[in-house]
């Protein structure tokens, strides 16, 4: 179905042209699913955009050849590839919230699509669209039909944007990251719904993404890369029991599971070179911890080894050991005396009439109670929409004028919905927060200095500058950093090292409490291992309480000592992370943890 030869995609830039795409090439039959994985920066989405065509302006495909279902397109004038989009080839995106146009009704962008590249017309094609709807599997798709991006949720969105792919009937579709940020009954519905168009349609599929349990669950074959270059490639089976490039054993590695918290991941150091720079040898040399003084100066292929191919001197033919099926190890003792206790406690938000007189409420959170523990993490669980990030805003006293908020969250013996003036800035300094996109809430006008100065000088008043100055470039060491960072703006760092920030910004003020909302949700293997291991480092040297709101199970079987499973608003279960996750009471816990994607080769 596709047949990619040796494709160079160039990127002009100010330091002059680099190869995001070097020498790739790789084919897809009819029925297949093939997954491209790899960290950020690996190349991926730039391979989807060169296949498209639809590549920035300052990027060109300078070389090689790709087939779609027999017609070569990368010497098709832009008129022709019009064509070729949609109704041969196909791209899911991968945030729909944002792919979607907000100002049409989703029946309408289907409809669009519909009548651009088939013959339908009138009524067949209207009735079309609800078909589509109906094979993506949303809900009274007459209804929905009618609705906009906004209306819908984000499981909803994404099958909106399948459906939207779809439409054209095209026999090959591209889905990048189409299940990041999705909670696990979602994602397995997705995946679901992936394999069965595979098998109803008789398409092949790319599937990018950097979820190696996500990819092990759909895919046929597995290509991986790092950058800009492929590195591996193998059936899904056999990659992921016994992968050759010591790459690919490291990422497998870092991948948490039920182990003892005293073990630390095995992360990867550093991180994907610049593509500027000058390669002589293997591109992950500096990052390999099996390196041979050959690895830096001999051009290394892909070669065939054992039905492999790899590109390695050293390939390494032995099997590894997959994370198993969600179970926890034994919980840390719990303490008697909660640092935060939640009791009866209630969000509901006005939806009709005035604030002031309101005719009717959602009710977000119901009834809530838990406790923090000093020194412990409590994991925060449920679908989306179950009310968990309303419990954290709450906590933390940001939706006052917002919401009506009712019941008890007690900290210390203090009600914190009666604390005001100083009393309220003093437990901003014991509360902090760490949010899920570290790049929307950095302040990307100020220096690193400045965002960690805002919140000391705030919150530490009786510090000296150079005090809070040293204090940070401490925090920024223990976080990973050096202390040059201080002098740069957000957008000059990873996503990795970003979320380092928005945690040393949080712990800088010596915080009793860290919120962290879904801060590894978008993050890579690698990158996720170096964060879990630098908040287990910080909650051992400092005795911090974390809440941390997640959604992958993964992250909450190595991370968490109590587990809170929030459903539409309220918590239908409770309890140590072992007798949660070992022997589920509800039905909806069991479901959610039935739904978890694991390596079952």
């Amino acid at each position: 179905m596709l047949e990619v030869k040796n494709i160079v995609t160039e990127i002009d830039t100010q330091e002059g042209s680099i190869k995001a795409v070097d020498d790739l090439s790789f084919e897809i039959k009819r029925g297949e699913i093939y997954a491209l994985v790899g960290e950020s920066g690996c190349g991926k989405s730039m391979t989807a955009l060169s296949l498209l065509r639809l590549l920035p302006e300052a990027g060109r495909v300078s070389s090689g050849v790709a087939t779609v279902d027999g017609t070569e397109i990368m010497g098709l004038p832009e008129s022709m590839m019009r064509r070729i989009r949609a109704s041969k080839i196909s791209l899911i995106f991968q945030e729909p919230g944002t792919s979607l146009n907000p100002v049409m009704t989703v029946g309408d962008q289907i409809l669009e699509t519909i009548l651009l590249h088939t013959p339908l017309r009138g009524s067949d094609a209207r009735n079309k669209v609800l078909e589509w709807l109906e094979k993506v599997g949303i809900p009274e798709p007459e209804k929905r039909v009618k609705m906009f991006p906004h209306e819908l949720s984000g499981g909803q969105k994404q099958r909106v944007m399948i459906a939207l792919a779809l439409a054209a009937q095209p026999g090959f579709l591209i889905a990048d990251e189409p299940t990041t940020a999705l909670d696990v009954t979602i994602q397995a519905q997705i995946l679901a719904l992936l394999k069965e168009i595979r098998d109803t349609e008789n398409i092949g599929i790319l599937i990018i993404s950097h979820d190696l349990a996500v990819v092990a669950q759909v895919a046929d074959k597995v290509g991986l890369m790092y950058a800009g270059q492929m590195v591996e490639e193998a059936p899904a089976a056999e990659f992921f029991k016994a992968p050759f490039h010591p790459y690919a054993r490291t990422l497998l590695k870092a991948l948490p599971d039920g182990k003892q918290r005293t073990d630390r991941l095995e992360a990867i150091p550093g991180v994907v070179p610049p593509l500027n720079t000058k390669f002589a040898g293997c591109r992950f040399a500096d990052r390999c911890n099996q390196c041979h003084h050959e690895c830096y100066s001999t051009k290394v292929e892909l070669e065939v080894v054992n039905g492999h191919k790899v590109r390695c001197l050293f390939p390494i033919v032995e099997d590894v050991e997959l994370p198993g099926p969600v179970q926890a190890a034994q919980s840390n003792p719990l303490t008697e005396n909660p640092l935060v206790t939640l009791k009866n406690y209630n969000v509901w938000f006005p939806v009709r009439g005035s604030f002031l007189k309101p005719t009717e409420y959602v009710k977000a959170v119901e009834n809530v109670s838990f406790s923090i523990r000093k020194g412990l993490t409590t994991a925060l669980v449920g679908e989306s929409g179950s009310g968990k990030t309303t419990v954290a805003r709450g906590l933390l006293q940001l939706l006052r004028g917002q919401a009506k908020i009712f019941g008890s969250a007690v900290m210390e013996d203090l009600e914190l919905a009666s604390l005001k003036g100083k009393e309220l800035l003093r437990l901003r300094q014991k509360m902090q927060v760490v949010f899920q996109d570290p790049f929307s809430s950095l302040n990307p006008r100020m220096r690193v200095k400045e965002v960690l100065l805002e919140g000391l000088e705030s919150l530490h008043p009786e510090n000296s500058r150079s005090e809070n100055l040293d204090r940070i470039e401490l925090m920024l060491k223990k976080c990973g950093l050096r202390t040059d960072a201080m002098l740069r703006y957000p957008h000059e760092f990873s996503g990795g090292q970003r979320q380092r920030l928005a945690i040393a910004r949080a712990l800088v003020v010596e915080p009793e409490l860290l919120i962290c909302d879904e801060p590894t949700s978008a993050l890579d293997v690698s990158v996720q291992a170096q964060i879990l291991n630098l908040l287990n480092e910080i909650q051992r040297e400092r005795g911090i309480s974390y809440l941390f709101i997640t959604h992958n199970f993964g992250v909450v079987q190595y991370l968490s000592d109590e587990i809170v499973v929030m459903k539409s608003g309220k918590v239908v279960e409770k309890g140590k992370a072992a007798d949660v996750l070992n022997n589920p009471q509800q039905k909806y816990t069991q479901d959610l943890l039935a739904a978890v994607p694991h390596f079952n080769f």
